[in-house]
């Protein structure tokens, strides 16, 4: 698979298809869309491929997918890319969806928060409940520093500028406690990392590198909230702080990397024009289009009689969807085909036959 991350063109990129969200049924969606020859193109808010399987429930068991006894929310996701991954679709990852245009040819141009611009075919939406957005800080002067000192689950700490920096890492996860041990290979000044209590869900191998650490004094774990910040010359300098028995403190913070926890947001889909009952996109069940020709929504995102919000639907509706935007971009009958059987489609998935 591609990951582009930023905008590489002032022109838009043309394509097959795009699919809105990156979590279990989108990506099962790019596996369907491939088994017809269609290229697609992937665009997700969050930083990496999952949605709601990797972001609420990474580590709980799944029980109702058909022939896996039991599977993990990762472990699903996981096989879900390496199904799609002989599809090569390109992946625009921490961006959201801003508009979405017909053009006069009939085709759909998307613009995302980071200004690439894509030109498809068609459209489908599998953005589940929303879009997944960090939490954000509800303290006074903040939003001035954001993505300058102040990052909301940042994707890539590479990316930042903290060596020589005082490092607040604040969050009580996984995604903190790693954060946290990342940022010492980036040179900085200091490292602490805050949370509420003085209690982390993490893995044992992460917690216990964590405790090596905060014994050996490279990283302050403090059980804390914070107030209020200080600038100087409009760049963060300190982060006023409440400890648990009330008293306060004041850290010296240049890099703040928040991991509040993630929500999810109907955002921009609001805006596009498109028909919505209670938030969710009304769609003809036998083809899975919305009202807008050349748009499709799949999974948590749409509604019918009878929907079932479970993942399970969410596949036989990319599938069906599959098939239906093949034969609108060919004016034709697809004829069905098995993968079982198939010279053509074991050809796209990259099937080896070997003669006995």
């Amino acid at each position: 698979m591609h990951t582009e991350t930023t905008a590489t063109s002032s022109r838009p990129i043309e394509t097959d298809t795009v699919v809105i969200g990156a979590g279990a049924v989108g990506m099962f969606q790019v596996f369907q869309l491939g088994l017809q020859g269609l290229h697609c193109h992937v665009v997700d808010a969050l930083p990496h491929l999952g949605g709601q399987c990797s972001e609420l429930y990474p580590d709980k068991p799944i029980y109702d997918i058909p022939g896996i006894k039991a599977c993990t929310g990762q472990e699903l996701i996981e096989r879900l890319r390496e199904q799609m991954e002989p599809f090569v679709p390109t992946l625009h990852l921490g961006q959201q969806v801003q508009t979405l245009e017909q053009q006069d040819d009939g085709r759909w141009l998307l613009a995302t928060s980071t200004g690439t611009q894509l030109l498809a075919k068609a459209v489908v939406i599998a953005a589940g409940v929303g879009s997944f957005v960090p939490k954000t800080l509800k303290i006074d002067g903040i939003e001035a520093l954001i993505d300058r000192n102040v990052h909301y689950h940042p994707a890539n700490l590479a990316t930042l500028t903290l060596q020589g920096q005082h490092v607040l890492v604040h969050g009580g996860d996984e995604l903190a406690v790693q954060a946290a041990l990342d940022t010492l290979a980036c040179t900085p000044a200091s490292v602490t990392l805050i949370h509420r209590r003085d209690v982390f869900t993490a893995p044992e191998a992460l917690l216990a590198q964590l405790q090596i650490y905060k014994d050996t004094g490279r990283i302050r774990v403090v059980a804390a909230q914070p107030q209020s910040l200080l600038t100087t010359d409009d760049q963060l300098s300190s982060v006023e702080i409440v400890l648990p028995d009330g008293s306060s403190e004041s850290l010296p913070v240049q890099q703040w990397l928040v991991f509040q926890g993630i929500s999810p947001k109907l955002g921009p889909v609001a805006q596009w024009g498109l028909e919505l009952v209670k938030k969710q996109l009304p769609v003809d069940t036998s083809t899975f289009v919305t009202e807008a020709p050349g748009i499709y929504a799949v999974g948590d995102i749409n509604i019918y009689p009878g929907k079932r919000k479970l993942l399970l639907c969410g596949f036989h509706e990319a599938t069906l969807a599959g098939f239906s935007i093949a034969e609108y971009l060919t004016d034709k009958p697809v004829l069905l085909q098995y993968t079982t059987t198939s010279t053509r489609l074991h050809a796209l998935l990259g099937v080896v036959h070997t003669e006995k």
